[in-house]
């Protein structure tokens, strides 16, 4: 048995094709949703993240740049540029690309931008409305794009079990509160376990969705896996690799190669989640276009 793969790269082009054809929509009302990245530092891997996102916005037609700060840069600099740009009609969707500088406090920084531009979901305001099932907030992408993966693939979901392994704000609460929603492809019973649970393998094995979100590489093996359950893996980690020419390749959190034999359906780790992350982010910045130019 080998699992059917759930291509997030096909995925992410149909939702690419319906935000392209939104912006042209709001072009011809003379809007051109416009986002803005905002990288402090020169982190390779920031660098390289916030590359492709742009690359992907200029193609379905969103006017994006990026700012680039130095890692020096003072706090107060940093929220006068984000201020700037919750004051310019001509931007509709802000980004602070993480990891920031360790002297840049995240919860100041992140709630600094207004909730309206805020297309990646971290504002207080956002996730407050996440928790309370307003649909009015923007959903942090990560989540979001796994819940299209589910859709798109046709997994079912209501009255399924549902075990997402890591507890992180970017990834784990919420996908955790969207999957227990009481909606059209989710309607999960959820179980939220982390690195502290107790015989996790028992756990995960209960599971008919199982999500790696703790960013261990390779963490999930065989036997976290129920037979043909559906397994979707959030982690990015780096490891150590003397062959690649970076010195370093990135991999999941789920042993794909041995996972495979015995999952129903599973996301490959890259291609999966990524690329449906970075459409979901193209999808809520036309949307706070359309909003913001009502």
């Amino acid at each position: 048995m080998s699992a059917r793969i759930l291509d997030g790269e096909a995925f992410a082009a149909r939702i690419h094709g319906e935000t392209s054809a939104r912006v042209a929509r709001c072009q011809q009302r003379g809007v051109t949703p416009g986002l803005v990245f905002i990288r402090v530092g020169e982190d390779p891997a920031s660098r390289a993240y916030v590359s492709r996102k742009e690359k992907r916005a200029q193609e379905v037609g969103i006017a994006s740049r990026t700012l680039v700060l130095p890692e020096s840069t003072p706090l107060n600099t940093l929220l006068k540029e984000i201020d700037a740009l919750n004051a310019d009609p001509k931007v509709h969707g802000i980004l602070i690309q993480s990891p920031l500088p360790t002297t840049l406090p995240n919860d100041v920084v992140y709630a600094r931008v207004s909730p309206a531009k805020d297309v990646d979901g971290f504002h207080p305001v956002n996730f407050g409305k996440l928790l309370l099932g307003d649909p009015s907030g923007f959903l942090p992408c990560t989540p979001a794009g796994i819940l299209e993966i589910l859709r798109l693939g046709e997994i079912p979901t209501a009255g399924k079990h549902a075990v997402v392994v890591g507890r992180g704000q970017i990834v784990g609460r919420p996908l955790a509160l969207l999957l227990a929603r009481k909606a059209p492809g989710t309607d999960c019973t959820v179980t939220l376990a982390h690195s502290r649970t107790t015989n996790l393998a028992a756990l995960t094995r209960q599971a008919d969705i199982l999500v790696g979100a703790l960013g261990r590489p390779h963490f999930l093996k065989p036997e976290h896996v129920k037979p043909g359950a559906t397994v979707v893996d959030v982690g990015v980690n780096r490891v150590n690799d003397p062959a690649n020419p970076r010195g370093y390749r990135l991999v999941g959190d789920v042993d794909f190669d041995s996972v495979k034999t015995v999952a129903g359906a599973i996301t490959p780790n890259p291609g999966g989640v990524g690329p449906m992350t970075i459409a979901l982010l193209l999808s809520n910045t036309v949307r706070a276009a359309e909003d913001l130019s009502r």
